[in-house]
């Protein structure tokens, strides 16, 4: 089977533009993110790169953005405290040990100019590992992603392609939100490749609510509700520009959401009432001792 291209996605972040493919071949579906970086000069080269992995890798790399996301948010400026947060509750997701292990040497990125590292991660899935380098050297932060292999030259891969060669991606941290996003809607609309075809397919999808959205204060929050092969669901989106936050929110939770919702808005307001009659009790006796003095 020849592989087929299912769908794209463009990012532009800085001097870069990063290319999220969907693909599938005999073996099922998977993601090809490709890097190209555009010089200004006419005597600067084009250079590209590329990172290829499945799908569920690809939630587990979108899972890990989002810890990273959190904690680039946290470092403030470029210099600042930058390893304030590095023993947090980020340490703790997939496959991660408490000091996991840091990118091996010998890559794409190891003539980079002199940098700190910020935050590591790693996700290993059969022969690949996965590793995410959060650094910081004299141009800014950006995310490296290596993917190495552990068999030998000239054997073929999942994907049809060599093992003998490493990929390596670099993200500038500012587009880190934006290429999560991206990666986050080629997941819902894709999923795993062969899922569809056994859950058989086939029915209408169903009618849906149509898409809300409102203002607080410098914020816009969207409310969409959507469907895939895996059922309905309801994407909440917090926007300030230039940042977007997302969650989905399966059918199935929404009642315990809007329960929990309820639950604290009531406590809230609970707690507000008692902290106002409160004050006005002391303003009460401030009052009276006031008249007893005259």
């Amino acid at each position: 089977m020849e592989i087929q291209e299912l769908a794209s996605k463009r990012v532009d972040i800085q001097k870069k533009r990063f290319y999220l493919d969907v693909k599938q071949s005999s073996r099922g579906r998977f993601l090809k993110i490709a890097e190209v970086w555009i010089g200004r000069g006419r005597q600067d080269n084009i250079r590209k790169s590329k990172l290829t992995l499945s799908l569920s890798v690809a939630a587990e790399l979108k899972d890990c953005l989002g810890d990273f996301i959190e904690h680039y948010a946290h470092l403030g400026l470029k210099g600042g405290h930058r390893h304030e947060h590095s023993n947090g509750k980020e340490q703790h997701s997939r496959q991660r040990q408490q000091h996991p292990p840091p990118s091996p040497p010998g890559s794409v990125g190891s003539e980079e100019h002199p940098h700190s590292v910020l935050k590591t991660e790693y996700i290993e899935r059969d022969n690949r590992k996965y590793y995410l380098d959060l650094k910081e050297n004299q141009r800014g932060r950006f995310l490296r992603i290596r993917q190495t292999m552990s068999r030998g030259p000239g054997m073929i891969g999942y994907f049809g392609h060599s093992l003998g060669q490493e990929q390596t991606i670099v993200l500038p941290a500012q587009g880190m939100i934006e290429f999560r996003d991206a990666l986050v809607q080629l997941i819902e609309e894709y999923g795993e490749g062969d899922m569809e075809d056994r859950r058989g397919g086939g029915d209408e999808p169903p009618e849906l609510p149509e898409g809300t959205s409102f203002r607080v204060d410098n914020k816009r929050f969207y409310f969409d509700v959507g469907s895939n092969r895996y059922g309905i669901f309801l994407k909440v989106s917090e926007v300030r520009p230039p940042y977007r936050n997302t969650i989905t929110v399966p059918y199935k939770a929404w009642t315990r959401f809007g329960e929990n919702f309820i639950k604290y808005e009531e406590e809230m307001r609970r707690i507000c009432n008692s902290h106002k009659e409160k004050r006005m009790d002391v303003r009460g006796d401030s009052g009276e001792e006031q008249e007893g003095l005259e």
